[in-house]
C-alpha cells in the first residue's frame, strides 16, 4: 500500500485522483486550507487523513505542520492545487501576481522541502500538475503563466538535485480540463463553457497514476495531456 500526500483534492483533477487512489486502498493524506475544509474532505474520503496548511501563506506551512502529525514516509507528493486570474500585464496588480506565485509555485516548493525527508525514505516521487501555460503563454495569461513557468523551474531543479537520493520528479502539463477552474477561466474570458469540449479530470488522473506506478527501470519526467479529437 502506497502513501500519498495530495493538494487540491476537493475538486477537479485532485478529486479524481484521490477517488482512484482511495478505491484501490492506498493511504492518503490530503492538504487542506482550514479545519472546515478538512471536515468536508474527511466526510467525502473517510479513509483519508488531513493536514491543514494554507498554500496562500507558504511561510507559515512549517509552523502549521509543527502542530500536527505529518507522514513519516511518502511514496508520492502530488501538487494539484492552483489558482488562476487572467489579466494583461498592464492591468494586473501586485497582489494578484503575488497570490498566484505563492499558491502555484512558492507553496509547492516549500511543501516539497518540508516533505523531502519522508520522500527520501521511500525513494518516492513528486508530481507537479502544471499547465499548458507553463510551456507557452498567451495574452492576458502573464501572471498565471509566470507562476507556472516558476514551478516548472522548481521541478527541473529538484529532479537533478534529488536524483542521487532516488526521488523522482514528474511534471504533467494538462491542456484545458473540465474543472471548476476552467469554468472560472471561461467566465473571465467571457466565453460559453461546455465541459464536453475539454479533458475529463479522470483522464489526467490516469496519466498521473501511470507515473506513480511506473517501475524504477524507467521514468516519466514530463507528460503533456491535450484534449482529444
Amino acid at each position: 500500500m502506497a502513501t500519498h500526500l495530495i493538494t487540491g483534492a476537493g475538486s477537479g483533477i485532485g478529486a479524481a485522483l484521490t477517488e482512484r487512489l482511495a478505491e484501490r486502498g492506498d493511504e492518503l493524506w490530503l492538504l487542506v486550507r482550514d479545519a472546515g475544509r478538512a471536515a468536508q474532505l474527511r466526510e467525502r474520503f473517510p479513509s483519508a487523513q488531513t493536514l491543514v496548511g494554507d498554500l496562500a501563506d507558504p511561510a507559515r506551512l512549517s509552523w502549521a505542520f509543527s502542530h500536527q502529525s505529518v507522514p513519516a514516509r511518502l511514496d508520492s507528493l502530488v501538487h494539484v492545487a492552483g489558482v488562476v486570474e487572467l489579466g494583461t500585464v498592464g492591468e494586473t496588480p501586485v497582489a494578484t501576481w503575488q497570490h498566484q506565485l505563492n499558491v502555484n509555485a512558492v507553496a509547492p516548493a516549500e511543501l516539497t522541502r518540508l516533505m523531502l525527508p519522508a520522500l527520501r525514505t521511500t525513494r518516492g516521487r513528486v508530481v507537479f500538475v502544471n499547465s499548458g501555460a507553463g510551456l507557452r503563454v498567451s495574452p492576458e495569461w502573464g501572471s498565471y503563466g509566470a507562476s507556472k513557468f516558476a514551478v516548472r523551474a522548481v521541478a527541473d531543479a529538484l529532479r537533478e538535485e534529488e536524483r542521487e537520493n532516488g526521488v523522482r520528479v514528474t511534471t504533467v502539463y494538462p491542456g484545458r480540463t473540465a474543472t471548476p477552474m476552467q469554468e472560472k477561466v471561461h467566465q473571465q474570458e467571457g466565453a460559453a463553457y461546455d465541459a464536453s469540449r475539454w479533458i475529463d479530470p479522470a483522464s489526467v488522473a490516469t496519466a498521473i497514476i501511470t507515473a506513480l506506478d511506473l517501475p524504477r527501470d524507467a521514468d516519466l519526467t514530463e507528460l503533456t495531456v491535450r484534449p482529444g479529437a
